[in-house]
């Protein structure tokens, strides 16, 4: 995860957070700033969660990497809607 720049993980965290909203059903709080933030934290735990399950961290734009920060996002949007009180189907 230490060989990304800040514009990488802004980059990553706008296209997995799109893609995890696009996933996941439902109308979602938040806009244009959430987005990637959703997905900037999602990638941050999923690597986490990934590194510790013994799958390897996010190295960079790869297709591994792509399907942990996604998997990361949408746990962090499921939590996100349950903090925000709106449905998660």
């Amino acid at each position: 995860m230490e060989g990304m720049g800040l514009i990488s993980w802004v980059v990553l965290g706008a296209l997995v957070g799109f893609i995890g909203r696009r996933i996941m059903p439902g109308k979602d709080p938040g806009g244009c700033l959430v987005t990637p933030l959703i997905g900037i934290i999602g990638a941050l735990i999923g690597g986490f969660l990934a590194t510790r399950l013994g799958f390897g961290g996010i190295d960079g734009f790869d297709i591994r990497s792509l399907i942990i920060a996604i998997l990361g996002s949408l746990i962090v949007l499921f939590f996100w809607r349950l903090i925000k009180g709106k449905p998660t189907a």
